[in-house]
């Protein structure tokens, strides 16, 4: 389905459903790339909504490397299956539920993305670095300022190095009937580092 090794497929590769959300192509191709990922790895997407970063990172893994989904959403669950099936990957492992309850029975990781959460960012975040391996990457993605502050405090107490904060402006072309007109989507923050 997807023959490219590059991220960023198209948002319209992928199945969509109204309330599951999907982390937007030039967003996902910038947050596969500040995790450093390699063949042979193993991922976390905590709040994979769509599936899409899932995606991503298991063709970045290839069938050498795994790569976990959580969802506490059976609606995004279900979707991220639909995606899989889509793009015939098969180092995709689904876990429905809470990701606070599941890290802790998870191989250890390579890179961890965590999006939408639910509000206890922070807390997930510590749980993470517990499975995350010496040199492993944590890549997090925030609309609310208050999510960057909690997550820029967290990052701090646990002694990550090598933080990056990017905050990402997309705006998209749409064909109008005299020509073509940009369209702002909202601004994304995406804090990476490194465990130490």
């Amino acid at each position: 389905m997807w023959n490219y090794k590059t991220p960023g497929i198209p948002d319209e590769f992928f199945e969509r459903v109204e309330k599951v959300p999907i982390t937007k192509e030039e967003v996902r191709a910038i947050q596969i790339s500040k995790a450093r990922l390699k063949p042979g790895q193993t991922v976390y997407d905590i709040g994979c909504g769509s599936g899409s970063i899932s995606i991503e990172a298991a063709i970045q893994v290839e069938n050498s490397g795994k790569v976990y989904a959580i969802d506490y959403d059976p609606n995004a669950i279900e979707l991220t299956k639909k995606n899989i099936h889509k793009f015939e990957i098969s180092n995709i492992s689904l876990i429905l539920g809470n990701a606070k309850e599941k890290i802790r029975d998870l191989d250890m990781a390579d890179a961890v993305f965590i999006g939408g959460t639910g509000g206890d960012t922070s807390e997930i975040i510590e749980l993470s670095q517990n499975n995350l391996k010496k040199g492993g990457r944590i890549v997090v993605a925030t609309i609310l300022i208050e999510t960057l502050y909690s997550v820029l405090q967290v990052i701090e107490k646990l002694k990550f190095d090598s933080v990056d904060i990017t905050q990402v402006t997309i705006s998209k072309s749409k064909k109008t009937t005299k020509g073509s007109m940009m369209i702002a989507r909202n601004p994304i923050t995406i804090i990476s580092a490194t465990k130490t």
